[in-house]
């Protein structure tokens, strides 16, 4: 723009800003969170379980049974591509089950694994970026080094990675969102899959924490696949390579869903060997509870088309406003996911923290920038996170409109001070 054009065009937003600070908005797109009508979906849970036996005839109100209830490991074994053998279901949050496995290797080593990693020096996990932050701030309280490598459309940088585990005995492991991943959208490939699978490690116990917890996601009627990162790793002679993780968290309620574990049944011993030593076994009332309300792998993936009706609309409203207030201008990319929670936006660099604090003082709550990165550095400034699936629609509009008029004066503002 000429210096005129960009003067009127900061009169325009700094106008357009004022009015939304005068507007007292209160509007929230920090977390992926699903919304109250979402979680209606499931309030049939509420009556549920009828009886108190499973089809083997155990009391489910009893102790043991510490691998979860057969039948529901049975339907998500289904749904997650692998066998019954290889899963274990659990307690309500998968990212308690990524803790404690991180926990056991620190303190007890890997099944294949020489000694106790928490015995190393250093110990350091890949983690492609953006990411997921919870991700981070795990390995982080756990004092394991991150290391970064670019995220693309077809799953992480694998020649990057290839690279880094080859030469560092110390990367013990990574992180892998595989499936419409946090927050890019991306759909690791069975190439990419294959090569994470096959490649060399100086550390033989190298771990893929493979977090598939956006496999069933779906925002377009074009489901994609995951990646059968167990038989790749089997087939390719590292069976205990990767640990896969998933939930029903976004599935029926957040906070009172069933969390799954999936692994070689090597593994899945060395897991329920550990766990043994805390647990007499988990809520099998509630696996009961969700195996009736399910009835079938097809009941799962039937629910899922009742969630996608819901907030596919709302990731359409933000690529609407994005595209008719944004689209001239040259100032920002995002994706248009096919699946999972979140929106990547990427602004001018040098403006994200600038955009988010912006939206604060106006009422409209964003991920900090940088969060998508480990210790939440972003090196460019310029990846912002959206999370529309809890507001309802309308706020989603007025949350979008507010959010693109922070990133064109934001823009605006850095291109007057050059």
């Amino acid at each position: 723009m000429s210096r005129t054009d960009l003067a009127a065009l900061i009169k325009e937003q700094q106008a357009a800003y004022a009015d939304l600070q005068a507007r007292g908005l209160k509007l929230d797109l920090t977390r992926g969170k699903p919304s109250s009508a979402q979680l209606d979906l499931s309030d049939e849970l509420l009556n549920l379980p009828r009886g108190f036996k499973d089809g083997s005839g155990t009391d489910v109100r009893n102790y043991g049974g510490l691998a979860g209830l057969t039948e529901l490991r049975e339907m998500f074994a289904e749904l997650l591509w692998v066998e019954p053998e290889q899963v274990v279901a659990g307690g309500n949050s998968s990212l308690t089950m990524m803790r404690d496995c991180l926990i056991y290797l620190l303190l007890f080593g890997a099944r294949d694994g020489d000694r106790a990693w928490g015995k190393e020096d250093t110990i350091k996990f890949i983690c492609p970026v953006p990411g997921y932050d919870r991700h981070f701030t795990l390995l982080e309280s756990l004092g394991i080094e991150m290391v970064t490598v670019p995220m693309h459309d077809d799953g992480p940088d694998a020649e990057a990675v290839a690279a880094l585990v080859k030469a560092d005995r110390s990367i013990k492991g990574m992180w892998i969102v595989p499936t419409y991943a946090n927050p890019a959208g991306s759909i690791c490939s069975q190439e990419v899959a294959a090569r994470l699978a096959s490649m060399e490690t100086a550390a033989h116990d190298f771990k893929i924490f493979w977090d598939n917890a956006y496999a069933l996601h779906h925002l377009t009627e074009e489901e994609a696949k995951s990646a059968d990162i167990l038989t790749l790793a089997a087939a390719a002679g590292h069976p205990d390579r990767p640990i896969m993780f998933a939930s029903t968290s976004k599935i029926t309620f957040a906070g009172a869903g069933v969390a799954f574990l999936a692994a070689s049944e090597a593994n899945v011993a060395w897991y329920l060997g550990h766990l043994g030593k805390g647990s007499i076994g988990p809520d099998k009332v509630n696996h009961l509870r969700h195996v009736q309300f399910f009835g079938s792998a097809q009941g799962v993936r039937d629910h899922m088309a009742k969630h996608r009706e819901i907030i596919a609309p709302k990731f359409a409203e933000v690529d609407r406003v994005l595209s008719e207030r944004l689209g001239g201008y040259d100032v920002a990319t995002w994706n248009k996911p096919q699946g999972g929670y979140f929106v990547n936006l990427d602004v001018v660099p040098g403006t994200a923290s600038r955009v988010v604090a912006l939206a604060k003082e106006a009422g409209i709550a964003l991920t900090p920038a940088g969060s998508s990165f480990p210790y939440g550095d972003d090196p460019d400034d310029a990846n912002i996170r959206l999370a529309p699936t809890m507001p309802p629609l309308e706020e989603v509009t007025a949350a979008m409109e507010a959010v693109a008029t922070c990133v064109l004066l934001a823009a605006a503002e850095q291109a007057q001070g050059d």
